[in-house]
């Protein structure tokens, strides 16, 4: 067969090997860091690219989304297995052909009874299932807080909708920009509940306001929320907002211990997005076992007392750190300790490594200019000699690179 060749692994043809050494001299490049489990201890190898990991020593880790302990709970590993066994490994098809299961409909009624709506829907992703649902509603304009995740800005870019961004968190400035814009056709403000980085929650029900005296929708990604509020909702349930937020996005593989995104919301809506949102259309169902451990570790956060054991860990964690003379911002269960200089807080991440600790560095442009932070986020799983722990790390590492 004829034809050029593709480039070799140097990359010449776009350019990758500049790009990576670009990223390098940034410090901005990226490796990845294998497990040996996902729990609150777990032995981490360094970046073995292509070969099989090296595992170090176990170390205590404050830096996981696993929020409520439950990713290697029993009850939710027999729930996976079951599915496994009744139902197989794989939806093996888009859930419009042959894809669609008992196990996705029993975990889609259970999320909508959470979430105190008609109906649910279950992406492979909470990727997916936000940048699905924006292009699907098709809107004439969005409204997007300057701190949403990706997979929103993205979803805005592919909707090809005007798109309009407000200051973070601020009801006042939605409006001012509501009021300012010609745009004739349906509008949706969309912002996450908690954001991953900050740990702040958003002022649902005054934006809510905004939207309703605008005509508007409103969407809200409870990523960080599902499963930590009442009745293991997010914010949209604490505040008892649930008759006002058009469109509830959340995620599986936080606090639900599985994989996958859903959207809940009303018959219509879910109608619309299984014939209309190109991410669930055309790809392959969620797992089964990965949606049944998601249906089981929602039940025990329901029905359990995992919730209190977090907020006590965040508490206990929170009022140490602070003690100790962190800057602590936030006001959920993700606790950034700001130490600005990017250095600094690379130098404090590695001082923790050192005492078995992990909590790594956040540093721009994942985060702005002189807010460098680790990000530290207990789970309910953490004993409070743990946390106790984590304590001393931070006492210990602070003193030894300066930074209180």
């Amino acid at each position: 067969m004829g034809g050029r060749r593709p480039t070799d692994a140097t990359g010449r043809g776009f350019g990758l090997a500049g790009r990576l050494a670009a990223r390098e001299s940034q410090g901005l490049r990226r490796d990845l860091a294998p497990a040996d489990r996902v729990a609150e201890r777990a032995r981490l190898a360094p970046d073995p690219r292509g070969d099989p990991p090296s595992f170090g020593d176990e170390e205590l880790v404050f830096a996981s989304n696993n929020y409520l302990g439950l990713a290697d709970d029993e009850r939710v590993r027999r729930a996976a297995v079951a599915a496994v066994r009744e139902v197989g490994t794989g939806a093996g098809a888009s859930r419009l052909v042959t894809g669609d299961t008992a196990v996705h409909r029993a975990l889609e009624r259970d999320l909508a009874d959470a979430k105190g709506t008609e109906r649910a829907l279950v992406f492979p992703s909470g990727y997916a299932a936000n940048v699905g649902t924006i292009a699907a509603l098709d809107p004439a304009a969005v409204f997007s807080d300057e701190l949403n995740h990706a997979s929103i800005v993205d979803g805005c870019r592919l909707s090809n909708a005007e798109t309009v961004v407000y200051d973070h968190a601020d009801p006042d400035d939605l409006a001012r920009r509501l009021d300012a814009d010609p745009t004739d056709g349906p509008r949706l403000v969309v912002t996450d509940s908690v954001f991953s980085m900050d740990g702040d929650v958003a002022p649902l029900g005054a934006l809510c306001d905004v939207a309703e005296a605008h005509d508007a929708w409103v969407m809200v990604d409870e990523a960080h929320a599902t499963g930590l509020y009442r009745d293991a909702g997010g914010v949209v349930q604490r505040e008892g907002l649930e008759d006002r937020v058009q469109v509830q996005v959340g995620t599986l593989s936080k606090a639900l211990a599985g994989q996958g995104g859903f959207v809940a919301g009303s018959e219509t809506l879910i109608e619309h997005l299984l014939n209309a949102a190109r991410p669930f259309v055309f790809s392959t169902g969620l797992a089964p076992p990965a949606a049944a451990a998601a249906r089981e570790a929602l039940r025990i956060a329901r029905e359990g007392d995992r919730r209190e054991r977090l907020w006590e860990n965040v508490a206990r964690l929170r009022d140490g750190l602070t003690d100790a003379s962190y800057d602590v911002w936030g006001e959920t269960q993700i606790l950034p300790v700001v130490v600005a200089d990017r250095r600094r807080a690379i130098a404090l991440a590695e001082s923790l490594r050192e005492r078995g600790v992990v909590a790594p560095a956040i540093r721009p442009p994942t985060v702005p200019e002189g807010t460098s932070r680790l990000r530290v986020a207990p789970t309910a799983a953490h004993a409070e000699a743990d946390v106790d722990r984590c304590l001393e790390a931070f006492r210990e590492a602070g003193r030894e690179v300066g930074v209180r």
